[in-house]
């Protein structure tokens, strides 16, 4: 005998789905900007896709977009939008100084050094977005507010360390400009980027926005070896006054399994964080696709968790949790995460002041 579930049933549960997802997707839009989605390039079409996320398609709310292999397992399926770190034109440039110290306390830049603050963070994953990589060496170096590079000694160098779930991060100011010929390069900072066991990858990373991109030789490269598309990331301003950007770096490694990502999400996602930037407590809400057993934790940028806030089997519904961190746990950047199923699927930054 087969059994089939009640259309009322059902009915809830895939509402409930597109509901999740629809959230997530408006979210995903208004931070955003528009243009992404009128330029024409394939390159751009996929940036889109990954800031409006790939599982509004497999869950059929957009189904002309989704025809393609109806039946395929989405747990298992590929990340489309996963694209790999690439090269940059110039390489390390000239100006590059060996064996840079540490950086200390996610600081690249002294809080003195002139110049606009400004944060960047992200994921190190390796080529098909399954695993995440940690202890890998994220090598960074860039030009003072003034255009200038410290060529005597280390200032805005240094390295840092992807943690233990493979998150890295650091504060420091945004580069200025400089002639580069007849033109201005525009804005970047340089990264030599290496995977444990696996090859160096040197490249640079630019910001949205800059006049000087479409005259840069290499900014300006929109495809093969050296194509900056997915190079150029937007900054946002936090409540502090400082710049925000987040950068996922893919590259040739081996990590942990990530299960799925917040690419492409079919299990369960954390669709809200509030108040954020938060000082006393933040209020978490997430959703879970089917019965499953979901855990919800917070980790610091050392990897270690500092928080378990959910561990139990769940079924299909929305949910909220609440983080009241102590009053002795510093200040500084967090990251929630939803595991379902012990996969780690979705997760969000979280910010104490």
């Amino acid at each position: 005998m087969v059994f089939k579930k009640p259309s009322a049933v059902y009915a809830l549960k895939t509402n409930f789905q597109r509901f999740l997802i629809i959230i997530f997707i408006v979210k995903s839009v208004f931070q955003s900007t528009f243009k992404f989605y009128l330029m024409k390039s394939n390159k751009n079409r996929r940036q889109f896709l990954r800031n409006t996320s790939m599982a509004a398609f497999s869950l059929g709310i957009l189904p002309r977009l989704s025809e393609a292999s109806p039946q395929k397992d989405l747990s298992k399926a590929p990340l489309l939008t996963c694209d790999k770190t690439t090269l940059d034109y110039f390489g390390e440039g000239p100006f590059y100084t060996e064996s840079p110290p540490m950086i200390q306390d996610n600081q690249l830049a002294p809080a003195d050094e002139p110049g606009t603050r400004m944060i960047i963070s992200g994921r190190v994953y390796n080529l098909d977005c399954s695993e995440y990589i940690p202890n890998t060496i994220v090598d960074v170096w860039h030009a003072s507010d003034a255009g200038v590079y410290d060529n005597q000694g280390y200032s805005l160098r240094g390295f840092t360390k992807s943690n233990a779930q493979g998150f890295y991060m650091f504060e420091t100011i945004k580069p200025g400009k400089y002639l580069n010929g007849s033109t201005h390069r525009p804005a970047h900072i340089h990264f030599k980027i290496k995977p444990p066991g696996f090859p160096l990858l040197t490249t640079q990373l630019y910001f949205e926005g800059d006049d000087s991109i479409p005259n840069d030789p290499a900014a300006s490269i929109t495809s093969g070896t050296y194509d900056a598309s997915n190079r150029i990331i937007p900054l946002t301003m936090n409540a502090d006054g400082k710049l925000e950007g987040t950068w996922d770096i893919v590259v040739n490694g081996e990590g942990i399994t990530t299960g799925t990502s917040d690419i492409h999400i079919d299990k369960g996602i954390i669709y809200e964080v509030s108040p954020m930037p938060f000082s006393e407590q933040v209020n978490i809400k997430y959703g879970v696709f089917k019965r499953s057993k979901v855990s919800l934790l917070v980790y610091d940028m050392k990897g270690q968790e500092v928080a378990r806030l959910e561990e139990k089997e769940l079924a299909a519904e929305k949910y909220e949790a609440i983080w009241q961190p102590d009053a002795s746990l510093d200040k500084g950047h967090y990251f929630v995460a939803l595991k379902i199923n012990d996969l780690q699927v979705h997760y969000l930054k979280l910010i104490r002041v």
